[in-house]
């Protein structure tokens, strides 16, 4: 898996690949990242990549030639690697899809992606037009520029690569997994068994396989029902909540989502 990233801020990622569990796969190669800044495909002495927009405004346009020589240049550097396929160009935009985990792993299981980091305004749309083949958004808000959404997406993906994480199943547990039926994950604890006078629920402390699973479930539907009510209704639409779900659900002080019916 490789990632090609367009970025006039390379350093922002440095720390990233250098540091935390995700670090052995890029040291392994075994998700390879390619930094490239379009600054070093500008001209002039001034190395500019930007200029004021046509029609007047606040802010700054990033150039499309810059974008295109150093896009070009990731490009035919995937090429010499012997890749055949297009890559797929990812720009990082308020106007893209969430990113959510399934599309997560979907990424997941691709062999990589050249991604684009706009700043300042956001870049010449006939830049776009002629190169980008998907929009990504983090939520309805906007960062300075796309160098933290492409680390998210980075983090997201190589977390899930065989090997990456200490436990092969740890990303099963994680929320939104299909593994917990898409419901958030339950809360943890560990040693020790008080805290500030807090006790760790008995159940976990039951050696009880089946209790333990069972605590953790109902966890995890209570938390769902109470914080993202909506990603219950659609686990319940799909037919993911069983019968002891629903019996649980009605036991507690929850009322179920209400249908738009």
């Amino acid at each position: 898996m490789r990632f090609d990233i367009l970025t006039l801020f390379p350093q922002m990622f440095a720390p990233f690949l250098d540091n935390g569990v995700t670090r052995r796969a890029f040291a392994s190669g075994q998700v390879q990242v390619r930094l490239w800044n379009p600054r070093d495909f500008a001209e002039g002495n001034y190395r500019r990549v930007d200029d004021r927009p046509f029609g007047g405004g606040p802010g700054m346009v990033m150039l499309a030639e810059p974008l295109q020589r150093c896009l070009d240049a990731a490009r035919q550097d995937r090429a010499q690697a012997g890749e055949t396929a297009a890559a797929p160009v990812v720009l990082f935009s308020p106007i893209g899809a969430v990113l959510h985990h399934a599309a997560v792993a979907q990424w997941a299981e691709s062999a990589g992606a050249i991604l684009l980091c706009g700043r300042y305004e956001g870049m010449d749309q006939r830049f776009i037009d002629a190169n980008i083949t998907h929009q990504i958004s983090l939520g309805d808000f906007v960062l300075s520029g796309g160098e933290l959404a492409a680390l998210v997406l980075l983090d997201a993906v190589t977390r899930l690569q065989p090997g990456v994480l200490h436990d092969a199943g740890s990303f099963q547990q994680d929320s939104f997994n299909p593994a917990l039926d898409g419901l958030l994950d339950c809360p943890h604890y560990t040693r020790p068994e008080v805290w500030q006078g807090q006790c760790v629920p008995a159940a976990l402390l039951s050696g009880h396989h089946a209790q333990i699973e069972r605590w953790r479930r109902e966890q995890s539907l209570l938390l769902t029902a109470r914080q993202r009510p909506e990603l219950l209704q659609q686990a319940r639409s799909q037919g993911r909540l069983t019968a002891q779900d629903e019996a649980f659900l009605r036991t507690q002080a929850v009322s179920p989502p209400v249908s738009a019916e």
